[in-house]
């Protein structure tokens, strides 16, 4: 009897805990333990807008956040930054998780980075977000969101905000599947933007050789690749995804494509300040310090 109940004892305790991380993993998204603190006063906002996609056929979100200036300096046209989230995440990702309000913010004191229109588009495709998959970042059965994010938003952007339009002054970059995502589209769409930036992403994907940068950067015209510009990090705990990152490092600098290469500590996880969300608020002050040096290139370059 006693044998039996220890049993069921056992039996309930470890449902419990399956149910637990069950719901811990695949509804809630694994939650950061500890995750990076937001400040207050920053000076800065994250609205949520959307726009009627013609690419999706369905109203779509995305993020904004204005430089801290726009609204005094009327006149002034400003650089665009696109970030895209991985699987499990929308639109709010960001500036929820990520605590991208004060990365902005710490960039634009030190000048570090110039003040831009920052987009923060809904990349999930037609089967939405899960954990059990990662968003189609390209045109397919599961919906156009290449076209969405590359071209249809673009346009809605340039229409509604002062933008510089030149793709020297447009960077698209994003983390796990969204650093896959800002290649595969960027490589396509490389009128709209110069820029692009990936933490702990990965560049092959299982959808085809049609999708993966490491094979689509090689297609390009040698006057393409001579205009782009390529940030890369990894974490060291993230085994695949730094060897798929240190790859297509090895593949730019055989074409002689300008880019950097930083193999960090931690990369994905739920706890510790080199893990998950603290990794990516932590290596965001990089990229995006990357993404503003280009700009002042491209500014200088522009004003001779």
């Amino acid at each position: 009897m006693k044998i039996s109940r220890l049993v069921i004892s056992l039996a309930s305790a470890i449902a419990f805990l399956t149910a637990t991380g069950y719901g811990y993993v695949f509804i809630l998204g694994a939650p950061q333990l500890d995750a990076p603190k937001a400040q207050a006063n920053t000076g800065l906002e994250f609205q949520l807008k959307s726009f009627n996609s013609q690419a999706m056929g369905q109203v779509r979100n995305y993020g904004l956040i204005l430089p801290p200036d726009y609204r005094q300096n009327t006149q002034k046209r400003y650089p665009v930054i696109f970030l895209l989230h991985g699987g499990h995440d929308n639109e709010r990702a960001f500036a929820d998780k990520y605590a991208l309000l004060d990365v902005l913010h710490e960039l634009y004191q030190s000048k570090k980075l110039a003040p831009s229109i920052v987009i923060t588009p809904d990349g999930n495709d037609n089967r939405g977000s899960s954990p059990l998959y990662d968003p189609d970042y390209f045109d397919g059965p599961n919906g156009k969101i290449g076209t969405l994010i590359g071209s249809e938003l673009v346009k809605v952007v340039k229409s509604n905000y002062r933008t510089l339009n030149n793709p020297q002054f447009w960077a698209m970059g994003g983390v796990s599947s969204g650093g896959w995502g800002a290649f595969n589209i960027g490589l396509r769409y490389l009128n709209n933007f110069n820029v692009l930036f990936s933490h702990c992403g990965y560049f092959t994907d299982n959808s085809g050789p049609q999708n993966s940068p490491e094979q689509i950067v090689q297609k390009l015209a040698i006057p393409e690749q001579k205009r782009l510009r390529v940030y890369l990090d990894s974490g060291r705990s993230d085994v695949e995804f730094l060897a798929s990152t240190q790859a297509f490092h090895k593949t730019l600098d055989k074409l002689g494509v300008a880019n950097v290469f930083y193999a960090f500590p931690g990369g994905h996880g739920v706890s510790g300040e080199d893990f998950g969300w603290n990794y990516f608020h932590k290596h965001l002050k990089d990229s995006l310090s990357y993404v503003g040096k280009q700009f002042n290139n491209a500014k200088f370059k522009n004003s001779k």
